[in-house]
């Protein structure tokens, strides 16, 4: 978790694209605080939570998961929101994470380390979120965007397994 929440500082900072001016080094530095703070939110939202379903457990696996999932939430706009709104983003992830876990378990989805709840679904939530602190979006153009996505992971992901199926298979021998 430590790894992946220090490169997401590189990884949501080079999205500025820019560091020639003192506007740009200042929006830079501002991704950098709300990444920091998205991931803050979805940690502790995620440790609360898991200490209200486990009657006063908290599990780390999920805390940093949730961490996890507070930085994927704000990845899609780390610019625009303020700190307050980034720290709620983030905490929103956190809870989708630990409620999302045991859906995935009663699916009979095997996802050993939470990437499906902290990717895809924080993921979803994060882009959707985009135009409450982004103006230049909508929350139409966020979700063709989603769909798009989907319906291309899909068709794509299909092919591939099903290509893999036919040749090498899938399942790892006796």
């Amino acid at each position: 978790t430590f790894i992946l929440w220090f490169g997401w500082f590189g990884f949501n900072g080079a999205s500025q694209l820019a560091a020639g001016t003192f506007d740009d080094i200042n929006a830079v530095s501002t991704i950098f605080a709300n990444t920091n703070m998205a991931a803050v939110g979805g940690f502790l939202a995620a440790m609360l939570t898991t200490a209200i379903l486990y009657k006063g457990k908290v599990d780390p696996t999920m805390a940093f998961n949730g961490a996890i999932g507070g930085l994927v939430s704000i990845t899609a706009e780390p610019l625009a929101p303020t700190m307050g709104l980034a720290v709620l983003i983030g905490a929103v992830g956190g809870v989708l994470v630990v409620l999302t876990v045991p859906l995935l378990d009663k699916l009979k989805i095997d996802d050993v380390v939470g990437a499906i709840p902290a990717h895809l679904v924080c993921g979803i939530w994060g882009t959707m979120i985009v135009p409450l602190s982004n103006g230049d979006a909508s929350y139409f153009g966020q979700f063709v965007g989603v769909a798009a996505t989907a319906i291309f992971v899909s068709g794509a992901s299909a092919i591939v397994w099903t290509l893999l199926k036919g040749t090498l298979g899938v399942r790892v021998s006796e």
